[in-house]
């Protein structure tokens, strides 16, 4: 692994970590007045079950591993610091997305996952915004799907792509983007009121016309 991925490595899990203070002292990162910021729309309640699961298998494992290592008490030491080290880093998940909500701001959406995505859509790009729910992603070239709890309930369309870099670095250039939003429908609706174009104008009434029936054929003499 080269120097540049650890240091992303390092710098996510320091992104985790921090994450757990923001969330202690309830503020979330980027939301707000000024640049840079705006409305925030979270997405992280479809996980909290998911991520308490994780969170209990930890505890539950460490406490097994402690039965197991009572006659070996320096070996128990090493694991349990890793068993911790791991529940923080879950906890940490978690409240990094409780943290780092999507910012819909004036002229740029932030849409995130946890500490590891933060992608910057000019609202100038965005060509259709739609509300979606897909349950299945297979990966396809130029789209990024970042799912909650397996689905994503948003869907962006755009005219020109974003560069959106990994996890580990590697750039990647995608036009659609899907994504889960707690409040899906508030979401497509304030992207939609800050860029008016984007709203399909209502479509007029279809003209009922009534069709002119054959007239009936006359009945027959009578033999």
């Amino acid at each position: 692994m080269t120097a540049g991925r650890v240091r992303r490595l390092v710098a996510h899990e320091g992104r985790l970590l921090a994450s757990i203070v923001r969330w202690v002292a309830r503020r979330p990162h980027g939301v707000g007045p000024g640049p840079g910021r705006g409305r925030a729309f979270g997405y992280a309640r479809g996980q909290g079950a998911m991520m308490f699961g994780f969170g209990f298998v930890c505890v539950l494992e460490s406490a097994c591993m402690a039965v197991l290592l009572r006659n070996h008490p320096a070996v128990h030491r090493v694991v349990l610091a890793l068993d911790v080290y791991t529940l923080l880093l879950v906890v940490g998940l978690h409240a990094a997305s409780v943290t780092r909500p999507h910012v819909l701001g004036d002229t740029v959406l932030r849409v995130r996952r946890a500490a590891h995505v933060d992608l910057r859509v000019p609202l100038s790009a965005i060509t259709s915004v739609r509300r979606e729910l897909v349950t299945t992603h297979e990966r396809t070239e130029g789209r990024l799907d970042l799912a909650v709890a397996a689905q994503t309930t948003v869907t962006l369309e755009l005219a020109a792509p974003v560069r959106h870099l990994t996890f580990l670095g590697r750039p990647r250039d995608v036009r659609v983007i899907r994504f889960h939003a707690d409040e899906s429908d508030a979401l497509v609706r304030a992207i939609r009121d800050v860029m008016p174009a984007l709203t399909p104008d209502p479509t007029p009434a279809p003209t009922l016309t009534q069709e002119r029936t054959a007239p009936s054929p006359s009945p027959g003499r009578p033999g």
